[in-house]
């Protein structure tokens, strides 16, 4: 029986998502309402889909700081492209998705053909991304969003709750690859390079293409991430992406990935999304200063990366 349980890394963020309900619920009546609930998938779909691309990179052993800044670009060219020059909406989103998987394929290349460490290659990469998104934009919002663009910050009623379409796109795109990591090679693959790269090399597999796939696939996405981000406000904000990667890094290790790569489940990153989400949303129905939900964020994380140290060592690791 315990053999078909999910492991522990898995059930740990479960059981913690399941704590924050139960007290939140008694905190506030408005909580466990299915309007509020839906609000709260909505609210976490952007960072949700981000989390997506960041546990790709971190279960190859990297972490890209640069994937907030890099959706605020791909945004606001889906938003210049389609409000300015009329491009159909599905082309500019494709334009805006092509220029997030670019900046994922450079970031895959210094990593693998120049050999520098991913966090100083996504930290440069942030830089660069937030300045063309300042001079393309003009530091200006961008108006006049057509509505073909911004259809996934819709919503559709399930009986008398409103759910969004990008949730929807949200909660296919982890099913997909939840497949894909489990079930196919390629997925596998990932997991042995994370594991250890010398050992996955010398089992014939080809390192330096797992690692610039997973980059490149990761900014794929982000794109996706900035898609969903323009639906949701109706503008291309040059100012979004701030907080946007932290919070990214924040889901993946609150739902037990391990920074040090090669452990971790996709679903735990929905699960870390979720547990952001809901603390936020429980400690504002509460009324607590926002400063004190970025502390105990910032609390979780530290634990979360504190106790993924500790079981290695147990480990032997």
């Amino acid at each position: 029986m315990t053999s078909r349980l999910p492991p522990a890394a898995t059930l740990g963020p479960f059981f913690a998502l399941l704590l924050a309900c139960v007290f939140f619920a008694t905190q506030s009546d408005r909580f466990l309402t299915a309007e509020n609930l839906s609000l709260v998938l909505q609210q976490v779909m952007v960072v949700g889909v981000l989390a997506i691309g960041q546990t790709l990179v971190i279960l190859s052993a990297g972490i890209d700081l640069s994937c907030g800044m890099v959706m605020a670009l791909g945004g606001i060219v889906m938003a210049k492209l389609a409000a300015e020059l009329g491009l159909p909406a599905p082309l500019a989103a494709l334009c805006g998705i092509g220029v997030t998987a670019l900046f994922g394929m450079v970031n895959g290349l210094l990593v693998t053909r120049v050999r520098l460490p991913p966090f100083i290659v996504t930290l440069g990469t942030m830089n660069i991304a937030f300045a063309v998104t300042q001079l393309y934009s003009g530091s200006q919002t961008v108006t006049g969003v057509p509505a073909d663009l911004a259809w996934l910050g819709g919503t559709f009623a399930i009986g008398d709750t409103s759910m969004g379409h990008g949730v929807v796109l949200m909660l296919l795109l982890y099913l997909g690859m939840g497949f894909w990591l489990s079930r196919t090679a390629g997925g596998r693959h990932i997991y042995a390079v994370g594991n250890n790269l010398e050992a996955a090399r010398l089992a014939g597999i080809s390192t330096d293409r797992v690692l610039l796939g997973v980059y490149a696939l990761a900014g794929v996405f982000y794109g996706i991430a900035a898609l969903l981000s323009v639906a949701r406000t109706g503008v291309g904000d040059p100012n979004a992406g701030q907080t946007e990667n932290l919070d990214a890094i924040t889901a993946v290790v609150l739902g037990g990935t391990s920074l040090f790569g090669g452990r971790g489940l996709i679903v735990g990153s929905l699960i870390g999304a979720l547990i952001v989400g809901l603390l936020r949303n429980g400690l504002t129905l509460m009324g607590t200063p926002s400063i004190y939900q970025i502390l105990i964020t910032g609390i979780l994380v530290i634990l979360a990366v504190a106790v993924d140290r500790l079981s290695r060592l147990g480990a032997g690791e």
